[in-house]
């Protein structure tokens, strides 16, 4: 088993006895406003995807670079709030709105962690059949974009040399609207959807994702549903975290802990 989790002895402890038993959310209570996100949480094993850059090619920010107190931050995108120490992730709209950039495989705008093996920080990833995988974040969205569903605050993803498709996406809308979309294949374009809860905008909440043993299950705040994987046939894939903006307009994500757990 492998954890990775914001650097808290705080949430240390909670974690610890949550494993054990059932969980609503958590703060992590020790986050120090005065560094970047890497001194408050562990990012070795997560890359950054940002909005800018050249297009179809956004600039990637490595493992390495993200880790530590004096690690990467930019005050537009990726930085740490000054009050509370919230990991802050923004995005300022669509190529057409705000004129950032995106993968080559989407039309929206990102800041997200990527998912990658934490010892050597090259893109990973892991079987949906294997014993565990989970993936706990704590967030706020402060603002959301003005998309019908609104921004993805978390997916899974199948491996790049699969398919440039995600397994399922949270999303997360202005009126507070959570749902989730499965692909039903890995040709991607047939998304089921499926809704969760309301947490109005401004209130914090936990989310859970997992894959394991073949099941793929989401929460909020500990209330699990298991979903439906249609065709996918269990793809190796990986975790995304932050603030993926499926309109026109800025969104605003404030994450507070990450628990990673293989």
């Amino acid at each position: 088993m492998v954890l990775y989790f914001s650097k808290s002895p705080v949430l240390t402890r909670l974690l610890a006895f949550l494993l054990l038993t059932s969980y609503t959310s958590w703060h992590a209570g020790a986050l120090d406003p005065s560094c970047a996100p890497g001194g408050n949480f562990d990012l070795s094993p997560w890359e950054l995807q940002l909005p800018i850059g050249s297009p179809d090619s956004p600039e990637t920010i490595s493992s390495a670079s993200l880790q530590g107190c004096s690690g990467w931050e930019n005050f537009d995108y990726f930085f740490t709030e000054s009050g509370d120490g919230a990991l802050v992730m923004k995005v300022p709209g669509s190529p057409a709105s705000a004129g950032c950039v995106t993968t080559p495989n989407s039309l929206h705008c990102r800041t997200e962690l990527r998912e990658v093996d934490p010892s050597t920080g090259a893109a990973a990833s892991w079987s949906p059949n294997a014993a565990t995988n989970r993936l706990i974040v704590e967030l706020v969205v402060t603002v959301a974009d003005n998309s019908a569903r609104g921004t993805v605050i978390g997916q899974i993803h199948i491996d790049d040399s699969i398919s440039s498709k995600p397994v399922c996406e949270l999303y997360y809308n202005s009126n507070g609207d959570i749902s989730i979309g499965v692909e039903q294949t890995r040709s991607g374009g047939d998304e089921v959807f499926t809704s969760l809860e309301n947490i109005p905008i401004g209130t914090v909440f936990t989310y859970e994702l997992e894959y394991y043993t073949g099941l793929l299950k989401v929460a909020i705040n500990g209330n699990f549903q298991t979903l439906d994987t249609y065709e996918l046939d269990a793809p190796n894939s990986y975790f995304k975290v932050g603030n993926y903006n499926q309109g026109s307009s800025a969104s605003d994500v404030h994450v507070f802990s990450i628990y990673l757990e293989h």
